[in-house]
């Protein structure tokens, strides 16, 4: 039996290890390729290096190995969260595991329809991944969802899927939807159909760089304030930018720690609206039904 927890308790350890590698070696990228500054900086993700391709090089920013960071960190600790699980005797994080499940497939449910239930799963790794990359910023890490390359690849995966249960009761039933509720509208649907995707990604990319920017102008403004102030103090008294204390740890928990989860759920909830909404449900159904009778009057 003690052996039995030993080695329960052996896999726990090598899970939360294999959880953190990926944070800690983003750490060191980026100290070894972040350049020196004199001051406060706000820039773009860092490309590590270019991969040489016949069309267009591929360059391998910071926003693309953090992203994969995240996504290992995510999936180890998934497998830290499910190991165990029992029917009677629950560990307190198999309740928290069910307890995310749950709340997922009401969510689901709630604003999406039984049909859609199944996309439990891929809400719940929206949310998950947006809000654990935003979170980086609480390690010195840069943020994938601060570049709209990675929101706008999301971005495109959504409508990519909307288009598809848009393309459910077939092409026609597709293209004669731009003409509701009357034809003389169809070139603002199509306008609006482009427009879902870019909404999305720059909502999302607007509102984490936004925040990103506004704590960085506050603390190197409360720096200089700081110097002007106390700057008569002798010696290095003067150069003690004390009033950057405080405000900006507040201001870091609202942008990083609540917008940032604010912002994951507020894109998958357009997620869910944007493809429930675009499925004709009715006609789906009443297609379907025509088929399943004609099929079983010809049987």
């Amino acid at each position: 039996m003690q052996k039995n927890n030993m080695r329960f308790l052996a896999v726990d350890i090598i899970y939360l290890t294999l959880a953190i590698i990926p944070l800690l070696f983003g750490i060191v990228l980026n100290i070894l390729f972040t350049p020196a500054s004199s001051g406060i900086e706000i820039s773009g993700a860092l490309i590590y290096f270019t991969i040489k391709m016949p069309l267009q090089d591929l360059p391998i920013t910071e926003s693309q190995v953090n992203s994969w960071i995240v996504i290992l960190s995510i999936f180890w600790i998934c497998m830290y969260m499910t190991h165990g699980l029992k029917s009677k005797d629950c560990l307190r994080r198999q309740h928290i595991a069910e307890w995310i499940v749950n709340t997922t497939e009401s969510l689901v449910k709630g604003n999406m329809g039984e049909y859609f239930k199944g996309f439990a799963p891929f809400i719940a790794a929206i949310m998950g991944l947006s809000a654990f990359s935003s979170l980086l910023t609480l390690i010195g890490l840069y943020p994938p969802t601060s570049d709209i390359n990675i929101v706008g690849g999301w971005a495109i995966l959504v409508f990519i899927l909307i288009t598809y249960y848009k393309f459910k009761c077939g092409p026609i039933h597709y293209i004669k939807s731009f003409g509701d509720p009357v034809p003389l509208l169809a070139p603002l649907n199509v306008i609006s159909e482009v427009a879902t995707p870019v909404s999305m990604a720059f909502r999302h990319y607007g509102n984490i760089l936004s925040g990103t920017v506004i704590s960085v102008l506050i603390a190197s403004g409360l720096k200089g304030l700081s110097s002007i102030v106390l700057g008569w103090l002798p010696s290095f008294l003067g150069e003690i930018p004390i009033l950057q204390i405080g405000l900006p740890a507040i201001l870091s928990v609202y942008f990083d720690l609540f917008s940032g989860c604010l912002q994951a759920f507020i894109f998958a909830m357009l997620t869910m609206m944007y493809i429930s909404g675009g499925f004709p449900a009715e006609d789906f159904f009443k297609k379907k039904s025509r088929k399943a009778k004609y099929n079983k009057e010809t049987i």
